[in-house]
């Protein structure tokens, strides 16, 4: 099967990366860890005794966050961040660098998907989506890749989604934002394979979050503790593309399988 068609991986025995190295050295920041998968990797990492800065917009889910991980064997700092403003992100990156004593592990989790009508075309949505979706993902993965070009070691995890495979006709900017933030991972990943720093994307299914809530026809919908069990596993194998769960990799294949033609009669 040709490598675009499969889940992209290295052929090597998995190199741990995120467990398995002294406690001093487990850093991470998690960005979008109010709710759904960004908040069950904040988590599932504190217990593994990472110390966390979780980010997110709302500040009353940050420290419910906060209070659930307070008995775990890792720490959880909380700051209030909104993803759409990138221009606060080189001050507020350096500061929790030096909060954590350093960075091991970036995680991008926020995304947007607000809900757009048959015959909606609303260029201020588009761009909020942008905003979040592809302006917030670099923002905070490139201060993160050039420190870990510098230390030659990192990790850096993008919560993408298999929308990004086909523009669907549903939301055509959430497909296309989640497209861009697929190439530039896979653009950062080849850059800093130089250096051995490692950028793992993950394209979710359906998992039960608020995005999902009341969308109806859902299939192979995960929790959003075993999204996050499957996504630190991918980084940890070092994989580079992963479909959560794996069998969306399928789903992803056929659909990019489907001709034009037919591909713009579907619905979705």
């Amino acid at each position: 099967m040709p490598p675009s068609t499969a889940e992209e991986a290295r052929p090597k025995a998995p190199v741990p990366r995120l467990s398995g190295v002294p406690a001093h050295k487990r850093r991470a920041i998690v960005v979008g860890a109010s709710s759904g998968i960004g908040a069950a990797i904040a988590k599932r990492l504190a217990g593994e005794g990472y110390r966390v800065a979780a980010l997110a917009r709302r500040e009353e889910q940050l420290e419910e966050l906060r209070a659930s991980c307070a008995s775990l064997p890792g720490e959880v700092i909380v700051r209030r961040h909104d993803a759409h403003d990138a221009d606060e992100v080189p001050a507020l990156f350096e500061e929790l660098v030096r909060e954590l004593g350093g960075l091991d592990l970036l995680v991008y989790a926020p995304g947007i998907m607000p809900k757009i009508g048959a015959t909606e075309y609303d260029t201020e949505k588009d761009l909020d989506i942008l905003a979040v979706n592809v302006a917030g993902c670099a923002a905070w993965c490139n201060p993160a890749a050039n420190l870990f070009r510098t230390q030659r070691d990192g990790t850096i995890i993008g919560i993408s989604s298999i929308a990004g495979d086909r523009g669907r006709k549903g939301n055509p900017m959430y497909c296309t934002s989640k497209a861009a933030m697929n190439t530039y991972l896979e653009a950062l990943r080849n850059r800093l394979s130089e250096v051995d720093v490692h950028v793992c994307t993950i394209r979710p299914g359906y998992v039960d979050t608020a995005m999902t809530q009341g969308l109806e026809g859902l299939f192979w919908v995960i929790s959003p503790e075993e999204a996050a069990r499957q996504t630190l596993a991918a980084a940890r194998n070092r994989v580079n593309v992963r479909y959560v769960p794996l069998r969306w990799m399928w789903v992803g294949l056929v659909l990019r399988l489907i001709p034009s033609f037919v591909f713009r009669k579907l619905s979705f």
